[in-house]
Order: C-alpha cells, then sequence, then structure tokens
C-alpha cells in the first residue's frame, strides 16, 4: 500500500476551491449503474442515490478491504456501496474505490468513480492523474472514459467541466476541448471565471492565444483571476505587448495581480532586456506591499542582473528580511555573469554561514561564470572542491567543465569527464552530448566525437549540427555533406544552423565562392540567410587577408536589409584595421555607437585592434580605458599594441597592472609582452618573463614565445646565444624561427648562421621568396655577386617569383597604390619633382643616403636614383602634396621598410613638421620631430 501515499496525501485535506462548492451539493443524473460498477447490472439510478446510506451493522468498508484479494472483491464491495451507503462517506468510499481499482488494473473503472463520484475539488484531479498514470494509464483513457459518460446520458456540473478542460489541456486534446466549449455555450456556463480560466489555458496551449484572447473579451464578469490568467495566456506565448497591454488594463480597473503573474512578468522583463518596465513593475511591488515575496524579490534581482545592474541587484538582495537558496544563487548568478568572480566567491562565503547552504545550482553558477569570464583553469578547481563537499556534478555542472577543458585543451581530462557521464547516466542530456563532440572536434578527434554521435539516443538537430559544424570547420567538407544528406533521409531538415556552419567552415578555410554557394542554397531551400550566414563570410575572408571581400559583403549584406550584429561589427573592425582604413574604421565605431554594442567586450577589443594597426595608438588605448569590463583578450590586444609600436616600457606596466586586477595571464599574453621586449631591445626583461613562464606562472612555451628569443638575442647582437635557444629547445624548429635568425644575421653580416638558417628555410618554405630575397641582399652587401646570380637562378629553376613591393595611401576615399613594378602612379612626374625637393631640403639637415641599402651591382649614383623608387617614399611625399598641413600622414607597406626609407621618414617629419606614420610587414614606426617611437630598435 505504500505506494497509493501520494495520493492518499492529497486526497485526506479538500479544500474546495469553487464558492458554490458544497459536500452534500447533488448532480442528476440517468446512467445505469454499470457506469460505477461494470459487472453489475442494475436498473438506472441518480447521482443522489449512487452512494445511499451504509449501514455499520452490515457491513463497514474499511473492514471489507482488507480481504480484498481480486477485482471481483472491490466490484462486489462496490455494488454493496451502492446500494446501502450514506452520502456523508462518499467522500471516503470514493477514495477507496478508486485506489483499489487502480491496484487491481481496471484502470477505466478507477476513472469512472473519480468523474462520477468524487471529482468535487480543483485540487485533487491532477493527483489523482498522477497516480493514475503511475499505474500505466494514459490521460486519454480518462477522457475517453469521461466521452462514454457523456454520451450516456450523464450530466456533469461547471467543476467537472473545469477538470476535463485542464486534462485536455495537458493531453493537448484539441478536438475534446472545442466541444466542451460548444457545451458550455449551451447550458450557460459561460459565465463561470474558473471555466473560462480553463478556457483560455486551453486554446493558449492547444489553439491559439487569439482564441483565449477571444475567451476573455467576450467574458462580461472579468474577476482577478480571469486577467491574471489573460496575462499569464499571452507571456506564455511571448505576446509581450498584449501582456503588458492587459496588465495595464488590470491596473485601470483596479483589479489585483497575483504574484505568480508578476513574477512572470519579471521573467519577461528580464529576457527582454526591459529595465525600464521591470522598474515600474518593482514600483508595483512596493506599493501594494509585495516585497517579502521571495519569488518576486528573486525575479526582481535577476532582471535587474540581466540588464547589468549589478548594483539595484544587490539592493534589492540587501532589502529582503529572508533569504532562499534561490535569493543567494539569483545574487551570484549575477554576479558572475557580468565578471564579478571575487564579489560572487565574497558573497559565496557568505551564504556558506548563513542558514542557507550552498546547493548545486550555486556551483553551477561560479562554474559558468567563471566560462563566461575566461577563467578556465580556476574551473577545476571549483570542480574538485565542490566534490570534495559532497555535491555530484550534474549536467550543467559538466557541460561548464567541458568548455573549460576545451579552452584549456586538455583532451585527457576531457575523456576523464566522458567516463564520468557514462558512469552517471548523464548521457542522456544533449548538451552533455553535444558538448563531448565539440570537445572531441575541437581536440582533432573527429573519429571520436562521431562515435559519441552513434550512440546518442536524442539525436535531434542540435546534434547532427554539432557534428557537421565540426567537420565543417576542419576543412572535410564531403563528410560533412554527407551527413547532412544523412540527416535529410532521417527527417531532419537542415536549418539555418546546419547551412551556417558550412558558410562559416568554407569562409575558415578561404574558399569564398563555395560559401557564397552555400547562402544561394539556402535561398533555394526557402530560408532567408541571416546576420550569423553574412558574418560567417566577412569573418572568414577577414581571417584569411581577403579584406575587400570582407567589405563587399557587409555592403551586399546592408542591400538585403539584415541589420549587423555585435560579431559583425568585431569582424568589420578586423578588416578596417587589416587594411589600414582608419577613417572606415571610425564610421563603424560610430555604427558601434549608434547600435548599441559600445559595451559590448568583443567589439571594445576589436575597436582596440583597429586603431592600433590604423596608427591610432592613442584612440587605441582610450577605448582600452573606458572599457570596464576588461578581459584577458582586451589586456593581449592592447599589450599587442604596445609591442607593434615598440612601446615595451608600456607593455611591461601594463602587464603588472593586469596581474594586479588577478587576470591571470595566458600563451598570448607572453607572446605580446615578448614581442613588446624584442620590438624595444629589452634583453634583459625578455630574459626575466620567459624565464618566468613556467617557473611562475606554469605555461609552456611555445613556438612563438622562442622564436621571439630568437629574434630579440639576434637583433641585439647575442647570435651565439640565439643560436644555443635553437639547439636546445625542446621544440622543432619552424620557419618563424629560423626567418629571425636569418634577418638577425642580415643585421650583423653572419654569413655563417645565416647560411645555415637560409638552408632550413629553403626546405621548409621552398618557395616564399622572401627568404631568397633576403639572403641575396647578404650576399649583395658583402659583394658576393656570384651567389647573388646563382640564388636568382635557384628561383628560376624552382618556379619562384619575386613578390610584389607595394605601399599605398588613402587621400579622402580614395587609396593609392605604389608599386615597384606594373604601372606607375598618374601623379609620378609631381611626385618625384617634390621628392628631389625634399631629398634637397633634407640633405641640408644632415641627410645622407644609405645607399648600403641597394642591393644591385651598380655604381653609387644608380644606387641614389633607385633609392628614390621605394614606393614607401613615394607614398609619403604623395601625402605629403595631397592633405592637410596638420593631417598625419599615414602609409601601409607589405614587407619591412629599409634603413634609409626609415632615416627618411624622420627627416620628413622634422622638415614639414608632420607626424607620419608607417606600417610595414612587422610593426609600427611613428615619426614625429625628426624621431621615430621604435628608437632605432626595428631591424
Amino acid at each position: 500500500m505504500a505506494k497509493f501515499t501520494p495520493f492518499h496525501h492529497h486526497f485526506n485535506a479538500i479544500s474546495p476551491l469553487h464558492p458554490s462548492f458544497s459536500l452534500d451539493q447533488k448532480r442528476t443524473f440517468r446512467s445505469p449503474t454499470s457506469l460505477a460498477l461494470p459487472l453489475t447490472d442494475a436498473s438506472p439510478l441518480s447521482a443522489a442515490s449512487s452512494l445511499q446510506s451504509f449501514s455499520s451493522s452490515v457491513i463497514t468498508f474499511s473492514n471489507a478491504t482488507t480481504d480484498f484479494t481480486s477485482l471481483g472483491s472491490v466490484e462486489s464491495t462496490h455494488a454493496q456501496v451502492i446500494k446501502m451507503c450514506e452520502n456523508r462517506n462518499s467522500d471516503t468510499v470514493a477514495k477507496s474505490l478508486i485506489l483499489f481499482y487502480l491496484e487491481f488494473g481496471d484502470l477505466k473503472s478507477a476513472a469512472k468513480v473519480f468523474l462520477v463520484d468524487f471529482a468535487r475539488n480543483y485540487v485533487e484531479w491532477s493527483s489523482f492523474l498522477e497516480e493514475y498514470e503511475n499505474f500505466g494509464g494514459e490521460l486519454r483513457e480518462v477522457l475517453e472514459v469521461f466521452r462514454e459518460l457523456h454520451s450516456k446520458g450523464v450530466i456533469f456540473d461547471s467543476k467537472i467541466l473545469t477538470i476535463i478542460l485542464k486534462v485536455c489541456t495537458r493531453a493537448t486534446n484539441s478536438w475534446l476541448g472545442l466541444n466542451v466549449h460548444a457545451s458550455l455555450i449551451k447550458r450557460g456556463f459561460d459565465s463561470d471565471v474558473y471555466l473560462n480560466c480553463a478556457l483560455m489555458s486551453f486554446y493558449g496551449r492547444c489553439g491559439s492565444v487569439d482564441s483565449a484572447n477571444n475567451v476573455f473579451n467576450e467574458s462580461y464578469v472579468r474577476e482577478d483571476e480571469l486577467r491574471n490568467e489573460a496575462i499569464m495566456v499571452n507571456l506564455r506565448s511571448e505576446r509581450w505587448s498584449k501582456a503588458i497591454e492587459l496588465f495595464r488594463e488590470m491596473q485601470f480597473s483596479f483589479a489585483k495581480a497575483n504574484s505568480r503573474t508578476i513574477v512572470r512578468m519579471l521573467q519577461a522583463f528580464a529576457k527582454l532586456g526591459a529595465l525600464k518596465e521591470g522598474k515600474q513593475l518593482h514600483g508595483y511591488v512596493l506599493k501594494f506591499a509585495l516585497e517579502s515575496d521571495l519569488s518576486l524579490c528573486n525575479s526582481l534581482i535577476i532582471v535587474y542582473s540581466r540588464n547589468g545592474k549589478r548594483e539595484l541587484a544587490r539592493i534589492v538582495f540587501d532589502s529582503m528580511k529572508d533569504h532562499d537558496s534561490s535569493s543567494w544563487n539569483s545574487m551570484i548568478s549575477s554576479y558572475t555573469a557580468l565578471g564579478y568572480v571575487y564579489d560572487a566567491w565574497d558573497l559565496f562565503s557568505k551564504m556558506d554561514t548563513s542558514n542557507v547552504k550552498p546547493d548545486i545550482i550555486t556551483w553551477n553558477s561560479l562554474l559558468s561564470g567563471h566560462v563566461a569570464h575566461g577563467s578556465y583553469k580556476e574551473i577545476l578547481t571549483i570542480l574538485y572542491r565542490m566534490q570534495s563537499l559532497g555535491f555530484r556534478p550534474n549536467a550543467s555542472s559538466v557541460t561548464s567543465v567541458l568548455q573549460a577543458v576545451i579552452e584549456l585543451g586538455l583532451l585527457k581530462y576531457g575523456k576523464e569527464i566522458h567516463g564520468y557521464v557514462i558512469r552517471t547516466w548523464l548521457d542522456y542530456d544533449v548538451y552533455v552530448e553535444t558538448s563531448l563532440i565539440d570537445m572531441y572536434v575541437k581536440n582533432d578527434r573527429l573519429d571520436n566525437a562521431r562515435a559519441v554521435f552513434g550512440i546518442m539516443k536524442n539525436r535531434n538537430i542540435v546534434a547532427w549540427n554539432s557534428l557537421i559544424s565540426g567537420y565543417s570547420f576542419k576543412g572535410r567538407f564531403e563528410e560533412a555533406k554527407k551527413l547532412l544528406s544523412q540527416m535529410e533521409e532521417e527527417g531532419i531538415k537542415p536549418d539555418l544552423v546546419t547551412w551556417n556552419s558550412l558558410v562559416s567552415g568554407y569562409s575558415i578555410w578561404g574558399q569564398h565562392k563555395e560559401a557564397l554557394a552555400v547562402i544561394h542554397q539556402i535561398k533555394n531551400s526557402g530560408l532567408v540567410p541571416n546576420v550569423v550566414s553574412w558574418t560567417s563570410l566577412i569573418s572568414g575572408n577577414s581571417q584569411n587577408k581577403n579584406y575587400r571581400e570582407s567589405l563587399k559583403c557587409f555592403i551586399q549584406m546592408q542591400g538585403e536589409g539584415i541589420k549587423p550584429n555585435s560579431a559583425t561589427m568585431s569582424s568589420l573592425l578586423r578588416t578596417c584595421g587589416g587594411l589600414g582604413l582608419l577613417q572606415k574604421g571610425k564610421e563603424i565605431h560610430c555604427l558601434c555607437i549608434k547600435s548599441d554594442f559600445i559595451e559590448d567586450i568583443y567589439v571594445a577589443t576589436a575597436q582596440i585592434d583597429m586603431y592600433s594597426k590604423c596608427g591610432n595608438l592613442k584612440s587605441a588605448h582610450e577605448v582600452f580605458r573606458n572599457n570596464v569590463n576588461k578581459t584577458l583578450a582586451s589586456w593581449n590586444c592592447m599589450m599587442t599594441g604596445f609591442a607593434i609600436y615598440g612601446h615595451g616600457k608600456e607593455a611591461i606596466s601594463l602587464f603588472h597592472e593586469m596581474c594586479g586586477t588577478g587576470v591571470q595571464p595566458d600563451d598570448i599574453t607572453f607572446t605580446a609582452l615578448l614581442s613588446a621586449c624584442k620590438n624595444s631591445g629589452l634583453v634583459d626583461e625578455g630574459w626575466k618573463y620567459f624565464d618566468s613562464m613556467s617557473a611562475n606562472i606554469d605555461i609552456t612555451p611555445t613556438i612563438e614565445h622562442y622564436s621571439c628569443m630568437v629574434d630579440l638575442l639576434g637583433k641585439a647582437g647575442y647570435l651565439d646565444e640565439a643560436w644555443d635557444i635553437i639547439q636546445t629547445m625542446p621544440l622543432e624548429p619552424d620557419a618563424t624561427i629560423w626567418g629571425a635568425l636569418l634577418g638577425s644575421c642580415r643585421l650583423h653580416r653572419n654569413m655563417e648562421f645565416a647560411e645555415i638558417a637560409a638552408k632550413e628555410l629553403f626546405e621548409l618554405e621552398p618557395y616564399n621568396s622572401a627568404n631568397y630575397v633576403l639572403m641575396m641582399n647578404l650576399y649583395a652587401m658583402s659583394d658576393r655577386w656570384e651567389d647573388v646570380e646563382r640564388l636568382k637562378d635557384k628561383m628560376a629553376d624552382a618556379g619562384v617569383k619575386k613578390g610584389l613591393v607595394w605601399s599605398w595611401i588613402q587621400i579622402d576615399e580614395m587609396v593609392h597604390v605604389f608599386a615597384a613594378e606594373g604601372k606607375p602612379h598618374p601623379d609620378t612626374g609631381e611626385i618625384y619633382f617634390e621628392l628631389y625637393q625634399l631629398v634637397s631640403e633634407m640633405k641640408k639637415h644632415g641627410y645622407v643616403p644609405d645607399i648600403s641599402c641597394v642591393y644591385q651591382n651598380v655604381d653609387e649614383v644608380e644606387k641614389e636614383k633607385v633609392l628614390l623608387g621605394h614606393t614607401e617614399k613615394l607614398a609619403i611625399t604623395y601625402g605629403l602634396m595631397k592633405t592637410e598641413s596638420s593631417a598625419p600622414i599615414r602609409v601601409i607597406k607589405n614587407t619591412r621598410v629599409c634603413s634609409d626609407c626609415h632615416t627618411v621618414a624622420k627627416y620628413m617629419s622634422l622638415v614639414r613638421n608632420r607626424e607620419i606614420f608607417l606600417r610595414d610587414g612587422a610593426r609600427f614606426h611613428h615619426f614625429r620631430e625628426g624621431k621615430c617611437s621604435c628608437n632605432d630598435c626595428w631591424q
């Protein structure tokens, strides 16, 4: 009998909700006795006589139940009850009959007793259905019993019909619900407030919200319950405007919203980011003194948190007299979501010492907050701590931990979590499974990802998209397309996420035409490419340095009426940075402000990157300082900006400031820091931070870090130390390592190491003309012209073509390109005339042409003429000619600037009193008053 406990528990306390309800209320109907007892053939009875006086001298039901051994004994006793039982005992008798019919498997008879002899209260119906389903019954069977009784003439009152409507809603039986509605109208029950509430709920879930609203509009008696239900129906269907309109009508009608409605309204405002409306509802809560309601206050905290108003959320929290676990969790979640992890931990400590102890939701909030903040290493520590306290990670916990594992690249740890998922049966959760797929995909384990997918029980479109996306991002498009076909064969139609993963994959791999073809496929399938589709194209082109295509895609996107999002803006800003288009970047910045993306951390970081690469370090630094919620990426971006300008000390100062705020550096941080030391000639500092990586921060140096150290030491003249690093490093030297050494050898004219480096580079990058040119320059500097010719022949035999050298400058909306070969600029004559005058003027200030920069076997006079043709000189000169005297000159060059051009730029800035920004293939140079920001530590 233990299995009956929940049913008994609910039925022992009957509290009618309907004002007209009475225990003595009688229902008149005409039906055979068999409606209550199927196997008894008796004459028709009325509801009033169905449970008649029951004499204890004949039998007591409670004693009889102890002898029930079969369904027949229950039916026999039921027959006696019908003939002899008094009405006053009907509830107790009906409950027992229902329970024993369920016990002996006669679910239909149990449903009949419930509908005919017991259903007097709105509370019991859900308890009955719960027990009914526990015994293997289905909701549709209850409705079939109701239909059978109705067809045999049973007349039900409004309370039973209300319950039937609720069952129709749960069973999504729209046809029967419509019939009940028609019956209500015929019998004049359409003014019953509880029936109308049930009707509105039914239409809201099984029909249409408009039908539900019609029920409300046609109700001439609009009590508070009906108004609250009308609002709830519209909120559930996300008819936000209608719900707000109904709520306002409620206030004008002096009706009162219940706490359930207000909570749901606040949840909607939190979801919509409707801070203004949330504040107004907060005022309503205060006006009616509802602030003691915990659920209301918790919802207010969430509204303010989701809108970034943590101070207001904390005020609500502190004003609460009592706090439950939801209150603490909402506040902790607020702090973590907004990046205030230290405040979250402080609140966690206070919660731990309060009467309310942290639960799994608290720990999950901390885990997800650290994921959002990028503090991935701390997540593993949190996981260990929560487990040590006896908390068992659930699906939400595992999803957060897997995200950290993905970012940290800890495949071994990810496999351990996979084992935990299998042991604890969490593999039912689609988010856990897709996270596992994602983890294997991003660790280049597509076979493992496919295996996880193969054993998934609930392979919905999310799972399909995860795997298709994995193959697409790895460039395995044939497998991705096969999966797409298999998905369609299994009856799952591709959605925009499916198509967008292909667009993104093709874009990332530089296959622009194929990506555009998928865009056309999206249109042909009846879908409309959205902002994600176009942003994938823009971002992919930007990553592959197809900046012009990136801008073209944006123009096309605007032409199709698609509004950009923050990811679009970030990609466009990086495109402008890649092209050095400062003015266009400023326009995008203005568009970000207009579109309210200015506080987005990814947009802010992209702005820092754009201004740094466009020669406006001051604006980059201003954006960085104005950014309140700095992430590790924004710190790294600003340090990189200082590095490319040669501001090593500023980068070091920023590094210490970042560590002081509690943000942990990563390998990218140290790449930026070492680059800054390299570009500023800070050898001692470089060694210090390189050694501290593994000693203090537990970061294993990567090939990028070793390359920076080889470059730093080599440029400073410590070629032997640079060679020792190459010989002892635990990684195989790549082209960046040998390229750094070769560049240093050219600077210091060390032929021995140069030839070793060149040999390695010719094998690693046989078609990179820059390596050949660099070595030819070194031979030319040593007058080894035969070796120069030998390398030229080697290039020709291998089919290596010398790369095109160019510089360009933007004046107004026009980009002017100056190339070493090809069609000359239309104003070439004027430019050379101006340049000759400039050179004459510069020589008066001490300029001497550095003919060692000409690697051609000609006389000195010819070498001076060759120097004048260097593209950066022509671009700077044109800028001086065509721009206002106060405007800075900004020139982009695709290769490293030579020593003579660097000197010329310094003199030009002096004699014309102009700021000149020159971005070459490696870094930025800011010339002002005859000096350069690099302090000549640039070669």
